[in-house]
């Protein structure tokens, strides 16, 4: 992966905080004036090159204006999108994909196979999971078939980069796809505009004629906005915030399959002894942070998998860790550590939920005699120094994984580029380059299991909670769907009728 790409991939695993606000009055006649929602932002645009930009906040906008021959719903299932159906070989190294016939591009032209292999190829190129694509064919105008070095039993899953036009020679000056909304402007520091698609292949969507991605200073000062009425949908919002809407929203809540670690940097000392990592989990007290960050509202982790993922998690190794303070000093004991020592929990500062994290958890590492200081940075030193350069102790942050197992532990691999905690274990690496060649689905499971087994006794990092989802809706919107991925999907978002 380039190293652009590398920087950039960071912000995927980011718990963003957005707000929606309407520009326009609720339950507006089309026919009147254009229906428009503004959706609040907490992170500057990275970019909007659909296969460098997997950021969390990037993807949430571009989710909106790009599409992939499958695509994920609300649900979490897998669809076709710019394909309508694909034909997989009994090894799983074969997949041809039916193109769908007369999408359009937002500049107007007709989707080729040549448009979808050229896009393939781009993929491939920036993309890490897609490494093992060894060919791509153009059979016909109608159908394309990638192969595979290696069989890959869940290929399907990473199916779903960017179909983007042979004709743009700079996707990110100029964003143009195949999804509902076509981009219109970025004003920087201030929005992100997108407008409806008229020439969607799906022509019963969208409903909007406007969305506008507003960059806001933090989620009090979108709550802010919220209670002066002009924020009609706010959605990844703590449990206090949301309470505080009033009784013309609704609060819709799910699982959001996030994963906020505590991340112990397995090659920096003190965290390169295991002992000093397990004693970590055992300080630590995941209850009260949950209470403390979230009001309670989140599901307490014990690995890095989370347990919305199904059958691939480890439902046995829940109750490995419970605070236990002497258990910790005893093994702070054994690592050399008897009186504790000094570290940084490096932290942006943008993101309130990780620093509140890391505030609890410095309270608590007192207890066993670990001196924990807080370092804020802002967003984009943390992702060149923390995320990409690996030059910290410890950090606080949210992993945000599409929902499939092997995205959620593909980082553990030690030549991974995601692999930001430097974590190292080569029975690890031999196992997750096996699963996707595994085609029997209970032998996968089992993979599954052995490996978040080892990466709880190797205690890589300490894992706190799944945030719930929060997301407050005003009464007059319909539409808005919660997605266990991060997905701001204005689709289907539309105003009620009279």
């Amino acid at each position: 992966m380039k190293k652009q790409s590398v920087l950039k991939a960071a912000a995927a695993i980011i718990l963003g905080i957005s707000f929606i606000l309407p520009v326009a009055a609720c339950n507006k006649d089309k026919a009147e004036a254009p229906s428009s929602v503004t959706v609040g932002i907490t992170q500057e645009p990275g970019l909007f090159d659909p296969h460098l930009a997997v950021a969390a906040g990037d993807k949430e906008i571009l989710f909106n204006i790009f599409e992939g021959l499958y695509k994920f719903s609300s649900d979490g299932t897998l669809h076709p999108a710019l394909a309508t159906n694909c034909t997989v070989s009994d090894d799983c190294k074969e997949f041809t994909f039916d193109l769908r016939k007369d999408v359009k591009f937002h500049d107007g032209s007709v989707m080729t196979a040549d448009d979808v292999v050229y896009s393939i190829e781009r993929a491939k190129e920036n993309i890490q999971t897609l490494g093992t694509i060894s060919g791509i064919e153009k059979l016909s105008e109608e159908q394309v078939k990638i192969t595979l070095s290696v069989a890959n039993s869940e290929f399907l899953s990473q199916a779903t980069f960017s179909i983007i036009p042979k004709s743009v020679s700079d996707i990110n000056a100029n964003p143009i796809g195949t999804g509902p909304f076509k981009f219109k402007e970025y004003l920087v520091g201030q929005s992100v505009t997108i407008v409806k698609n008229e020439d969607y292949w799906n022509d019963s969507l969208p409903y909007l004629d406007e969305v506008v991605f507003k960059i806001c200073a933090d989620m009090d000062s979108g709550l802010l906005e919220l209670q002066n009425g002009s924020i009609d949908i706010f959605p990844h919002m703590t449990k206090d915030k949301a309470e505080m809407a009033g009784e013309n929203f609704t609060m819709v809540t799910g699982s959001s399959n996030m994963i906020q670690i505590f991340a112990l940097n397995n090659a920096v000392a003190p965290f390169d002894n295991v002992k000093v990592r397990e004693a970590l989990n055992y300080a630590v007290n995941k209850d009260d942070i949950i209470d403390l960050t979230m009001d309670g509202a989140g599901t307490k982790l014990t690995t890095g998998m989370n347990p919305v993922i199904g059958k691939a998690y480890d439902t046995s190794l829940d109750s490995t860790y419970s605070q236990d303070l002497e258990k910790a000093k005893s093994l702070l004991k054994e690592a050399g550590y008897e009186n504790g020592f000094d570290m940084t929990i490096t932290v942006p500062s943008n993101y309130l939920v990780h620093v509140n994290t890391a505030e609890v958890i410095a309270d608590q590492l007192k207890e066993v005699g670990i001196n924990a200081q807080i370092e804020q940075i802002d967003w984009s030193t943390w992702l060149s120094d923390v995320y990409a350069g690996r030059d910290y102790q410890s950090t606080v942050i949210c992993l945000t994984p599409i929902y499939a197992p092997m995205d959620e532990i593909a980082r553990y691999h030690s030549e991974s580029t995601d692999n930001f905690i430097n974590y190292k274990n080569p029975e690890v690496d031999r196992i997750i380059d096996s699963i996707p060649t595994t085609l029997d689905e209970n032998e996968r499971v089992e993979l599954y299991h052995q490996l978040l087994g080892i990466l709880v006794a190797d205690n890589c990092s300490v894992y706190i909670q799944d945030p719930m989802e929060i997301t407050v809706v005003n009464n007059n919107i319909e539409g808005y769907k919660l997605y266990p991925m991060y997905i701001q999907d204005m689709s289907e978002v539309k105003y009620k009728e009279s």
